[in-house]
This record gives C-alpha cells, sequence and structure tokens, in this order.
C-alpha cells in the first residue's frame, strides 16, 4: 500500500494503512505464511448487538447450517452421539470410517432417527401377528414405544395397535382383536399437510387431547407416514430458539460421513464397492459425504469425487484436503461442494514435521477462499482452531470451521476414558497415528491397509482432560463468534468476511492477547 504523504494523516488514512482488508494484507506479504496466533483483528463501528449476530452458512444445496461448526471425522471426536449433539446446536459432525461400513451405516441411522419430523416409514405390525411377535420385535429392535399401526399387505390402514395392550400377560392374543379398528382412528390426509406440515400437526394435537400419535394416509387411506406428539413439541419448541437444529427437509437431523477411496489389489479404485456404501449411506438418509485424506490433490481422490458426483448429483460432497488455489480447482473440477483446507495444524498432526509439508492455516485459508470463489465451491477450514478467537479468524475466510481437540474431550466423543493421579481424561489420537491406521485410516495416509512400523505415522495418541458436554463447549464458541462479529460490526458471515481488517502481531503482542502477569483466581462453579 501507498504510503499516504500529507501530513497529518486522517483517520481513515491511518486506518486503512495499518489495518488492511483480506485481499491488501495477504498479497502485501507474498512469502510469507500466518496462522491464527499471527495475526489480531481491528474493530470497527458497530450498530449490531453480539446476541443479534445471525451464523447461518450454506456447504451445499440443502445443507444449511445454523451454527458454522462440523465436528472432525476423527474416530476419537464423532460418531453418533457426538453428530447428534453437532446438529441439535445448529452444526454438522461428520461421522469417521474407522468403523465396518455396516457400522457406520446405524451410525448415520440413529442421527436421521433422533428425532422425527414425518415419520415417512413407520414400524408397521399387521392383524394376524399375536402380541408376543409385537413384544418380540420392540425386544430385538430396542424400541422405546409400544404403540403401532395395523395395515394389511398393500398398507391399508386398518387400526392401531395402543400400548396398553402389548403386555407378556397378552401375549397369545391376537393384534387384530386388540387393535383400535379403523372408524376409532383420527387421521390427516397427506394433501392436507400444507406447505408446513409441522405446524399442522402441532394444531391437531392442540385440538385433540390424549392422541399423542397421528397417522397420516393418502386418498386410498394406505399409510403414508405418522407424527408423534413428542417430536412435534420438540420442533415447535425449537423455532424460538436462537440456534436452531440443523435439520433437513423431512425435519430430521443434518448428518455427514466421511468414506475413503477404497482400491483394487492393482491399485486402482473400486469404485463399484466405494458407491455401494455411499448409496447405502444416502439410503439412511446421509446429507453430505466427506472424502477426507490427508492430500486431497490426487488422481484417487478426484477419481472417487467424480464417481460419487456421476451416480448422486444432487448429493453434498465434502473433499480434500487441500492447501493450494489448484487443489480447490481440481477438487471443484470433479464435483465437490465443500473443500477442506488444511495439511498439518491440528494439535495431533505430525505431518509438517514428518513429511515437511504444509502451510500455516490462515495463508492457506486465504489462498483456498480465492479459488473457492472463482469455482463457486465452499471451503472449511479444518485444523488449528484452539479457541473461539480462532473461529472468528477463520471465518473472515472460510465458510465453517471444523473442530477435533475441542470437541474430543466432551463425553459425547468416543474416545476411552482413563483416570490418573484423580483427573479424568479421553483418548484422542490422530488419524495418521500408528493405532489409527492399523484401525483403518491408513488409506487416507496413502499407506496400504496392512501398517507396518516401518510407515511413518503423521500423527501422536494424546489424552484429553475430560471437559464439559458439547453444549457447553459449542455454546462457549458460539459466544466468541457473536462477540467477535460485534466487533466487526458484522450480522452475518457475509459481513464478516467484508469487513475484516488484518494486522501482525509480535511474540509480545500475543502474550499481550492473553491473561497475564496475574494470578488467576476460580471464582464460579
Amino acid at each position: 500500500m501507498k504510503v499516504p504523504t500529507n501530513a497529518p494523516w486522517s483517520s481513515q488514512e491511518l486506518d486503512s494503512f495499518f489495518y488492511q482488508p483480506a485481499d491488501s494484507f495477504f498479497r502485501g506479504n507474498p512469502g510469507l505464511s500466518l496462522t491464527y496466533d499471527d495475526v489480531t483483528l481491528a474493530t470497527l463501528y458497530s450498530e449490531i448487538l453480539p446476541k443479534d449476530a445471525n451464523f447461518e452458512t450454506r456447504l451445499g444445496s440443502g445443507l444449511d447450517l445454523h451454527l458454522p461448526i462440523v465436528s472432525a471425522d476423527m474416530d476419537t471426536v464423532t460418531e453418533s452421539r457426538m453428530a447428534i449433539a453437532l446438529a441439535l446446536n445448529g452444526g454438522l459432525g461428520l461421522i469417521h470410517y474407522n468403523m465396518p461400513p455396516r457400522q457406520q451405516l446405524s451410525e448415520v441411522s440413529r442421527v436421521k432417527n433422533h428425532i422425527h419430523g414425518l415419520i415417512r416409514e413407520p414400524i408397521k405390525v399387521h392383524p394376524e401377528q399375536c402380541i408376543g411377535d409385537v413384544l418380540g420385535l420392540i425386544e430385538e429392535k430396542k424400541f422405546s414405544f409400544s404403540t403401532f399401526p395395523v395395515v394389511d399387505k398393500d398398507d391399508t390402514l386398518l387400526g392401531l395397535l395402543p400400548g396398553h395392550c402389548v403386555r407378556p400377560r397378552f401375549a397369545n392374543r391376537g393384534v387384530g382383536e386388540a387393535m383400535i379398528k379403523r372408524d376409532g382412528v383420527l387421521t390427516i390426509r397427506e394433501s392436507d399437510l400444507g406447505d408446513d406440515p409441522i405446524q399442522r400437526a402441532d394444531r391437531f394435537f392442540t385440538e385433540h387431547i390424549g392422541i399423542h400419535k397421528l397417522l397420516v394416509v393418502d386418498a386410498d387411506d394406505r399409510l403414508k407416514g405418522l407424527f408423534t406428539l413428542s417430536d412435534i413439541e420438540r420442533i415447535s419448541q425449537e423455532r424460538s430458539l436462537q440456534t436452531k437444529p440443523a435439520r433437513d427437509s423431512k425435519f430430521r437431523l443434518l448428518c455427514g460421513a466421511a468414506v475413503s477411496a477404497p482400491r483394487k489389489a492393482d491399485g486402482s479404485i473400486d469404485k463399484d464397492q466405494l458407491l455401494g456404501h455411499v448409496e447405502a449411506l444416502v439410503e439412511r438418509g446421509l446429507d453430505a459425504v466427506a472424502v477426507s485424506t490427508a492430500h486431497g490433490h490426487t488422481l484417487g481422490v478426484g477419481e472417487a469425487v467424480k464417481a460419487i458426483r456421476q451416480a448422486l448429483p444432487d448429493l453434498t460432497i465434502i473433499a480434500g484436503n487441500v492447501t493450494s488455489a489448484a487443489g480447490v480447482e481440481f477438487l471443484a473440477k470433479n464435483g465437490a461442494n465443500t473443500v477442506k483446507v488444511g495439511q498439518g495444524p491440528g494439535s495431533i498432526c505430525t505431518t509438517r514435521v514428518v513429511a515437511g509439508v504444509g502451510i500455516p492455516q490462515l495463508t492457506a485459508l486465504y489462498v483456498c477462499s480465492q479459488a473457492a470463489r472463482e469455482h463457486g465451491v465452499t471451503i472449511l477450514a479444518d485444523g488449528g482452531i484452539t479457541k473461539s478467537g480462532d473461529v472468528v479468524k477463520a471465518l473472515t475466510l472460510a465458510d465453517a470451521v471444523v473442530c477435533g481437540s475441542l470437541l474430543a474431550g466432551c463425553p459425547e466423543a468416543p474416545g476411552q476414558i482413563l483416570e490418573i493421579n484423580g483427573k479424568f481424561y479421553k483418548q484422542y489420537r490422530g488419524m495418521g497415528s500408528h493405532a489409527a491406521m492399523k484401525a483403518g485410516s491408513a488409506a487416507r495416509y496413502g499407506h496400504a491397509r496392512e501398517v507396518s512400523q516401518k510407515s511413518a505415522a503423521e500423527g501422536v495418541e494424546a489424552l484429553k482432560e475430560v471437559s464439559a458436554p458439547a453444549d457447553t463447549v459449542l455454546a462457549q464458541l458460539a459466544g466468541g463468534l457473536q462477540s467477535g462479529m460485534g466487533y466487526l460490526g458484522a450480522s452475518s458471515l457475509t459481513e464478516l468476511r467484508a469487513n475484516a481488517r488484518y494486522t501482525r502481531i509480535t511474540p509480545a503482542g500475543l502474550r499481550e492477547s492473553a491473561p497475564h502477569d496475574i494470578i488467576e483466581v476460580k471464582t464460579g462453579g
């Protein structure tokens, strides 16, 4: 930037010279790669209150998040419990793939079935069955309910089996004699649900005291779905919340899952195996698939993304990881909607010291964001997030952030709990560690499935002190993001990116940024 010659400088000249927008700042520092702790953001005039900041972001068609946070697809971070917590708070969980394919399918199902809107495929029974059969079904499937629609072989509604009849004492009695007959069952036509089925169902339950299930039928009285009172009450309450759960068009929680690119003996991608699994995930309701590797700018990843896109043109595909504009362009042209940016910034990742590659995260995000804008894709800042201020800095360039370490200590994370000297810790390991690669992530780092100790590990195994539940951690991150947006006068993430002004800081500046020269006292619970 040209140095102003007139003196004294105006306020605008001073601010614009020392605190620069992204293009001026990063392009003015070529060959210098920076990460979150190397910069700080300048405050701006604001007319918004932090509580009014809007976090909404879109990663793909129909994939709208109310909180721009994604949980990492790591085997000590995200399975169904964490994915449910993320979605309930407006974010997205990416279920890892270090598990048998059938287990991953089950994990996705747990998320998608957590809270229903309209249950399109309700569990049904038939009049010729006995109640003992129904009791066996409940035990086998671990159902938490005992009321079932009764249909014939064509799905025509015949009645409703009430829960008070599903008892061991009636095990030998027939469903047909115990059910409430069709003329005693209240239903609604599918065509009468209108544009807001949840509101219509809510009104029905208000009008009909004591009814807990609303059956939906078509013009020929075939069962097309059902609503439950408990689901409708929870969904209706959510509409008044500032941060709403992330849901699909059927009011199910959003869920993502990572996959690897399986290979045949000759080294080529096994497209049939890959597509078979992804299609099975989609059948379970999957909203986004992540082709997740340490090095996303490779032939194999490109082929995998292209194959999935051709087979499933409407599915949101996340791919990565890359740190270059060329990598973003490559993945976008092969069909990715969202690109993960980051190689080596994670707290348990050793890629940079083992392989000697990787770009400090903030510079990588800037470079990749420019290419993403050109090619119409979004980017995820994956790795290096240690505090809410990092989230704010990352979102000045990215569309959402991926968190691993910050969530690994939560009770919802799948890592084992250990007690050491009276403190509780959870297992946390990089997907490039020997243990994780042996469990199935070797392909992520370009190794054969059978990993030997001669393979160069690109991650470590570690412990994280057990932290607060995910709800609390995410609320703290959201609160920090709100504050940052308030300081920058940004009511939306779009305005945050437009308003951001950067300046470099020294190690002394970083030290000054945190509590210092004090003895900190904890005063609250």
